[in-house]
Order: C-alpha cells, then sequence, then structure tokens
C-alpha cells in the first residue's frame, strides 16, 4: 500500500487553496510534501516543487520517487520562479518563509507569473510585505485566513489578479492587520495581536533608550501600536 502524506495544520490549510486541476509550483518546497500531497488527493493533479538548495532539492526527489509521483510533480532545482518557463504555470505556493523574502520572490520572477491566476502565500512574519507587493501588483486579496499550530500563528493570504477596472485599495491600516482578517477578527487573530501589541511596546521602550533616536521609525511604531491597541479593545481582552 502507497504510503499517504499527512500535512501539518498549517499545510493542509495552504493545500485547501490550491485547484488541483491547475498547475502549481510550490516554491521553496523543502521535501515537496504540499505538492505530493496535493497530487495523491487528485490523481489528474499536476504540480512543480522548486528548490534553491541541493540538499531538500535532494529530499524533494527522494519523497516523489518513493511515493511513485514522478509522473506528477516535476522537482527542479533553482532560485525562486527561475525554475519556471515563460507562463507556464497558473498558481503559485510560496510558503514557510518570511514576508519580505516572498516578496522578493515575487518581484523577481514577475516575467514568470504573465499566466499566473492564483497566488498562495503563507508568510510566517511581515505579512503586510506580501500584501504591498500583491496590491502594487494588480492583485486582490480574495481570501485571508490564520491558523495556529504548536503555538504559532500562521496567515495564509490568497491573491487573483484584479481583473476589472474596479480597485480599491486597502488601508495603511488594513494592510497590517491584513483587510479580510481585520473584518473576521477570529480568536486566534485576538491571539495573534495580543502578542504583537507586547512586542510592540518592548520595542518602543528599547527605542526610548537609544542614545541616537530613530523618531520617523518609531512615530510608525507608535501610530500601529495605537492601532493594535484600538482592535484589542473590542471586548476581548488577554484573559480570554
Amino acid at each position: 500500500m502507497t504510503e499517504q502524506i499527512n500535512l501539518s495544520k498549517r499545510l493542509e490549510t495552504v493545500a485547501s487553496f490550491v485547484d488541483a486541476n491547475q498547475l502549481c509550483a510550490d516554491i521553496g518546497s523543502d521535501h515537496a510534501y504540499l505538492p505530493c500531497y496535493i497530487c495523491q488527493q487528485n490523481s489528474g493533479a499536476r504540480a512543480i516543487a522548486g528548490e534553491v538548495n541541493a540538499g531538500p532539492f535532494n529530499s524533494a526527489r527522494h519523497t516523489v520517487k518513493r511515493l511513485n509521483l514522478e509522473k506528477q510533480v516535476d522537482v527542479r532545482l533553482g532560485d525562486g520562479l527561475d525554475i519556471l518557463h515563460d507562463r507556464e504555470i497558473v498558481q503559485v505556493v510560496i510558503a514557510g518563509m518570511g514576508g519580505s523574502l516572498i516578496r522578493s520572490i515575487l518581484e523577481k520572477g514577475m516575467d514568470k507569473m504573465g499566466n499566473i491566476s492564483r497566488i498562495i502565500a503563507q508568510p510566517n512574519i511581515d505579512g503586510r510585505d506580501v500584501r504591498e507587493f500583491l496590491i502594487n501588483h494588480s492583485f486582490k486579496i480574495g481570501t485571508e485566513t490564520i491558523v495556529e499550530e504548536n503555538g504559532h500563528i500562521y496567515e495564509v493570504i490568497v491573491a487573483e489578479p484584479i481583473t476589472d477596472d474596479i480597485i480599491i485599495k486597502p488601508s495603511e491600516k488594513e494592510m497590517l492587520f491584513g483587510p479580510l482578517l481585520l473584518k473576521k477578527r477570529s480568536e486566534i487573530f485576538y491571539q495573534k495581536w495580543t502578542a504583537e501589541r507586547k512586542h510592540y511596546q518592548r520595542v518602543i521602550e528599547q527605542m526610548s533608550k537609544a542614545k541616537v533616536k530613530d523618531h520617523v521609525k518609531m512615530t510608525q511604531y507608535r501610530k500601529e501600536l495605537e492601532w493594535i491597541e484600538e482592535v484589542l479593545s473590542d471586548g476581548r481582552t488577554d484573559d480570554k
């Protein structure tokens, strides 16, 4: 009996947004668990697993071979979207990295995204960087969700190209929290921003003690802390 891939809650959430009927590239695929899982769930699915480092690349190849998925999962070695041919893919997944790195990968790979209908990003931190890239490159955020796993909280951002002339740009505040996450305000959302409030307070305190103060940065942090306080002040506290 063929071994079945069991994903973490985080990756299972990411996988739930992949259309198995469309070619998907998983950039930074590590062991290729995500594309293998998708292809096991749908025998007609095809995916590309990309890795920049030889170690994870070889691990991914081993996983694909062990699961007899060589005809469905193509493992490639290379930097970001450089592994792709022009207009080859319809969906791209970039998960498990910082938001600034995800943004950098997408920016460098813009010439390979002419046929993209969906970007699924799961930044470990700095989701705002991802949102800013998407909005500035004519993508709209169609779905956002937030999950907790083993004490860590992750955001998943799903975006599609804007196909009409109506562009509603999220505010600076919405970019920070996530426009759709801010509307939903789930229990996990409140957990995340309760922790972030403490982080902001520590950073501001440290900056205020610095011999050379960055007043511009301090003003920005204080403004964002005010937003966090406003969001948390609707009756939810870190006691709940």
